[in-house]
């Protein structure tokens, strides 16, 4: 196997975890209250998204191993491009130690752009 799939599954691992520590620190410290207060105004096709949007490092890790090369290399650079303006247009809407491990998981996300843009 090649050692950029392994590198490319290890960051969306990263990105994962990342993400999952958010999501943790969130409930903690009581900010996820602002959140689930408006859990009313969600509709089932917006729950149905955040589903899929949270559900892609993994499809990501699974698909960096197991996908053909010219069409995982360019399913990596594409979905990491989405995650970072993802990313950044929501950057502002929270606490200090979120914006962190956001810009934390937009480094990944600039790695996996990076060596699936390198691999040949």
């Amino acid at each position: 196997m090649d050692d950029v799939r392994i590198i490319l599954a290890g960051l969306w691992i990263a990105t994962m975890f990342n993400n999952l520590y958010g999501d943790v620190l969130m409930i903690f410290s009581g900010d996820s209250d602002k959140l689930f207060a408006k859990q009313g105004t969600f509709t089932p096709v917006m729950w149905v998204a955040i589903a899929l949007i949270m559900a892609t490092p993994v499809v990501m890790l699974v698909l960096s191993l197991t996908l053909q090369y010219p069409m995982i290399r360019w399913a990596n650079i594409i979905v990491a491009l989405l995650w970072i303006v993802f990313a950044l247009s929501s950057l502002n809407t929270y606490p200090l130690f979120n914006k962190i491990l956001i810009s934390m998981s937009m480094g990944f996300h600039v790695l996996i752009i990076w060596y699936a843009w390198k691999w040949v």
